[in-house]
């Protein structure tokens, strides 16, 4: 489980070019490390309805729960773009250890409680 953030990130740069983002060309690629050593990655898809498209996270994410993966079993996931707010309760759903991102010219790692203080917890919804 030891793959350093700077090859995820280069994951999911690379995964960033297979996006289908016709509609703004901001590519962005997702790079999820599964505490057990599997790389899942995912990209932006978009489509002529906005509110139908999908993040790269939640691609990687959704991708990683159809193979069987669950909340918990995510150490790090690296985004070409810093998350979206949305995103950023997924990443705290999946319990996602940490964070790694590019914002402008910079890298940024921050934990999920960092990225998103005061999120939606599961149970914590009425029912």
């Amino acid at each position: 489980m030891s793959t350093p953030d700077d090859e995820l990130l280069a994951l999911a740069d690379a995964a960033a070019a297979h996006a289908y983002a016709p509609y703004s060309h901001f590519h962005v690629g997702c790079a999820v490390l599964a505490r057990d050593g599997r790389v899942i990655e995912g990209v932006n898809v978009e489509n002529a309805a906005y509110p139908l498209g999908v993040c790269a996270e939640r691609a990687a994410l959704a991708r990683a729960v159809a193979e069987g993966y669950g909340p918990g079993d995510f150490a790090v996931a690296a985004i070409t773009a810093s998350p979206c707010g949305g995103c950023r309760q997924w990443l705290a759903e999946m319990e996602v250890e940490r964070v790694v991102f590019r914002n402008g010219d910079r890298v940024v790692t921050m934990t999920v409680d960092e990225l998103l203080p005061e999120q939606f917890e599961p149970g914590s919804l009425p029912e």
